[in-house]
């Protein structure tokens, strides 16, 4: 049975324009506190603004250049986590042809969606009528619009949805994949980004086609043992058949701060770290375990980035001793320009029964 992937369009800015319905069809930018002058990155870019060239992770000054006319927001992220649980409310509440489904969550504004385990085999289950059922549902309840991807996999149905967007549908299926996408680059498949498209390349692997013709052999002496078979199965759009419920218990927690003016000064360096942690440890205290390791993350005026981590004695929750573990690495950090980001990131113990996926 095909498994369908939901995708909502342009997400935070479609909130936002929700909210200001006089910004409908203007070029909208959300991102750090909404002021273009700052030092932040684009979250999430209309349409409108896409046309200008905006995407995401763009930093806003750069927006600002493209596109001087677009209407910049803050990130407002208690209002997305609302919005996104109501999209997800009503995909688990969904039926097709009568029957439940199963959700998995990928993130605030995706799902993979399939049908439940011992569903009547007599229902006629039509997944591309379905898919529009959800793009209805989903518009009822929130006002968002969303494009979906049918596949015979998740990565099948992951890759189709961008061939719908926006407010669309598509399906790709075992039948259609190498014609959909065997002469399309080795990025256009999910899970592949520009550090494995240029070791394929060197591997004369530049398609597709050429990936799912390759010697996987080759792939895993070269790549790895268990990456390079994993790339082999995604040429030939193998994926999950099946859609998994349950839920996603995160491993660590982090935070990050893009500073307005450098620091330089080891004083205010430490005590960045230290405001840093005790908001981590807040994110971890609601999760209700204690950590066991530690990470720092350092980016000075020259976007030269270090990253360095240890394990602690023994797992705590206590923000003064977690605190004193981040700040020591800041000793084996060696820094030659002003900070202009600090992180934090705090892994935390398993949970009881380990991590389920």
């Amino acid at each position: 049975m095909p498994v369908l992937h939901v995708d909502l369009d342009q997400f935070l800015a479609s909130v936002e324009v929700l909210r200001r319905p006089e910004l409908a069809g203007l070029p909208v930018v959300v991102g750090g506190r909404g002021d273009p002058t700052e030092r932040g990155v684009v979250s999430t870019a209309s349409y409108e603004a896409r046309a200008f060239g905006v995407r995401s992770g763009m930093p806003l000054r750069t927006a600002l250049k493209k596109c001087p006319e677009a209407v910049f927001l803050a990130v407002d992220l208690p209002v997305y986590e609302a919005a996104s649980a109501t999209v997800m409310d009503t995909l688990r509440a969904a039926l097709w042809a009568g029957d439940p489904v199963d959700v998995e969550v990928l993130g605030w504004d995706e799902a993979f969606v399939g049908l439940r385990p011992g569903a009547d085999p007599a229902h006629e289950h039509d997944p591309m009528a379905f898919a529009g059922q959800l793009r209805a549902e989903v518009l009822a309840a929130t006002g968002l619009h969303c494009s979906v991807g049918v596949g015979d996999t998740t990565l099948q149905a992951k890759i189709a949805t961008d061939f719908g967007k926006p407010r669309g549908v598509y399906r790709i299926s075992d039948a259609s994949w190498s014609a959909e996408m065997g002469d399309r680059p080795t990025r256009a498949l999910w899970g592949v980004g520009a550090k494995v498209e240029r070791r394929l390349a060197d591997l004369g692997i530049r398609t597709v086609a050429q990936l799912a013709a390759s010697d996987e052999r080759v792939l895993a002496a070269e790549i790895g043992p268990t990456m390079g078979p994993y790339y082999h199965r995604l040429g030939r759009g193998v994926g999950n058949r099946v859609v998994d419920p349950t839920p996603w218990v995160p491993r660590a927690h982090g935070r990050e701060e893009t500073f307005q003016t450098d620091l330089d000064d080891e004083v205010e360096i430490e005590a960045a770290v230290r405001r840093i942690t005790r908001r981590v440890v807040a994110d971890i205290d609601a999760e209700g375990r204690p950590a066991w390791r530690v990470g720092l993350k350092v980016r000075d005026r020259a976007f030269q980035t270090v990253q360095r981590s240890r394990k602690l004695p023994a797992p705590t929750a206590d923000p003064d001793e977690l605190a004193d573990a981040v700040v020591a690495l800041l000793t084996k950090v060696e820094r030659k320009r002003p900070v202009r980001l600090l992180g934090v990131r705090l892994e935390m113990v398993e949970p009881e029964g380990g991590y389920l996926r």
